[in-house]
């Protein structure tokens, strides 16, 4: 009988290889247990661990998962009528919390090196039928790099990522902090903040610096540098630059890492934008981005010597900025998906508040660095928050590079004034960015029709929830006043 894989064609030759070389590892007892992992709708990694014997015929069979965990928001609640026609998807197949099936992804498996003799490999969501799950945002990721590969392009792409790591001081697990959510951690400061970069600070932290540097490297990511952000307890590792499907799953994977090995050494580690603590910095996410040409792998951001237009990026360089800058507000609500994240957004922040660019200038929106003769040139995007699900953030960001250079769009000129330069202001609410997306023609079509709908209903429950909450603000600003 043949398994899920062989039947509906879905491994390459490359990936059977991998898969074999995987069970060659199980077969020499290398292993205990093997994580199958899928990146959720938001960017969280789900799935089930099957011991070794299981995990050989499990690779091509696949792994079954209830179709409930495609109806959660961040709450892990439920916001779809999973038991009416169609699970509340008005899609076949998914009604009644029925299974979907994950298949891994074989050239992603790794040895996790914090847990012993466990392995992990990163999977890709279908439905029964072979087709793939429509709500799998990986996949949508992987259409935006084949319509790119149709122009002869490939993407390219290194991680600026901050967060914070705290010491944990009390887990708060009485009976009463259950909850979804539950009460969150009491925690401590490792740094004081406001010293950045400095090496004092750094050295204060060597010991965390060190285990997260060993870990990482062990994991085969291509981490670049670590240091001392701005805030108090803030960090920002840098990862060197991965093309296609690689920079999305390096931060799916380097997210749930640092937090599994700070909780196992008595850290909290959190990728939230803007934590609530005295003092707090807002961590971002800044992606390099660009494109290279597949028959010689060069950069075709860089600009020629001695060019008819002094820019910074080749003609098509700068018509895949016009296209980022065009559908910045449609992109907001995939760069900062949490209401928290638009706390960051304010003027003279080092963070964005227009969709603007500007030649190696920290305010504007998009950073524009590249010189003829530079192959690093490149578009750093400072828009986006670490907590965004990364396949959707890059599918973004190549959905609409792509619409600026089919329509050959200009991006008019470098802002200088980043912050005084009139431009299309970014969404100051989730509920505008979801807005903003849904009226987007462009990234509705790239991401799907069904999709956006699917996924700004999950965001609206998130919001619905949170104006149903009573504020500390609100009850200080009218609880004695009135």
């Amino acid at each position: 009988m043949s398994t899920f894989a062989e039947r509906f064609g879905l491994w390459s030759a490359d990936q059977q290889a991998q898969a074999t070389d995987i069970i060659g590892r199980i077969d020499a007892g290398e292993l205990d247990v093997l994580r199958f992992a899928w990146p959720d709708q938001h960017g969280v990694l789900r799935g089930k661990t099957l011991v070794a014997e299981a995990a050989r015929g499990a690779l091509a069979r696949g792994v079954n998962l209830t179709s409930t965990l495609l109806a959660k928001d961040t709450s892990h609640r439920s916001v779809f009528p999973v038991f009416s026609a169609g699970g509340g998807f008005a899609l076949e197949g998914l009604q009644g919390g029925a299974d979907f099936v994950v298949l891994a992804d074989p050239a992603t498996f790794r040895m996790l090196p914090w847990a012993p003799r466990t392995g992990w490999v990163l999977c890709d969501a279908y439905m029964k039928d072979g087709q793939p799950c429509p709500f799998a945002t990986r996949r949508i990721l992987q259409r935006a790099i084949d319509r790119l590969g149709t122009r002869g392009l490939e993407f390219v792409a290194g991680l600026e990522v901050e967060f914070h790591v705290f010491k944990l001081d009390q887990a708060h697990m009485a009976l009463a902090d259950a909850g979804q959510p539950g009460t969150p951690p009491a925690v401590s400061l490792l740094t004081h903040g406001h010293q950045y970069l400095t090496e004092l600070r750094y050295d204060r932290v060597d010991g965390l610096m060190d285990l997260l540097r060993t870990q990482l490297q062990a994991l085969g990511l291509p981490l670049h540098s670590l240091e001392i952000e701005f805030g108090p307890s803030q960090f920002e590792l840098v990862f060197g630059p991965t093309a296609g499907m690689e920079p999305a799953d390096t931060m799916v994977l380097l997210r749930s890492a640092i937090k599994q090995i700070c909780q196992r050494h008595g850290y909290h580690a959190t990728f939230m934008c803007r934590p609530k603590i005295p003092n707090v910095m807002s961590s971002g996410w800044h992606l390099h981005q660009s494109l290279r040409r597949a028959e010689d792998g060069a950069n075709a951001f860089m600009p020629v010597a001695g060019g008819a237009d002094a820019h910074p990026l080749s003609p098509l360089g700068m018509q895949y900025l016009a296209g980022l800058q065009a559908h910045a507000c449609g992109a907001a609500a995939l760069a900062s998906p949490t209401l928290n994240g638009y706390r960051r957004y304010r003027p003279f922040s080092l963070a964005p508040d227009r969709a603007i660019w500007a030649q190696d200038n920290r305010g504007a929106m998009l950073r524009v660095l590249g010189a003829p003769g530079d192959n690093a040139s490149r578009i750093e995007n400072r828009v986006g928050e670490p907590t965004a699900n990364p396949y959707l953030y890059l599918a973004s960001q190549l959905f609409s590079g792509l619409h600026g250079i089919e329509q050959a769009m200009d991006p008019g000129p470098s802002a200088d004034a980043p912050y005084e330069t009139p431009a299309a202001q970014l969404p100051r609410t989730l509920d505008a960015a979801l807005a903003a997306l849904q009226a987007d023609t462009v990234l509705v079509e790239g991401l799907g029709k069904p999709f956006v709908d699917y996924y700004c209903h999950i965001k609206q429950a998130e919001i619905a929830r949170f104006n149903l909450e009573v504020t500390e603000w609100e009850h200080r600003e009218y609880f004695d006043m009135f």
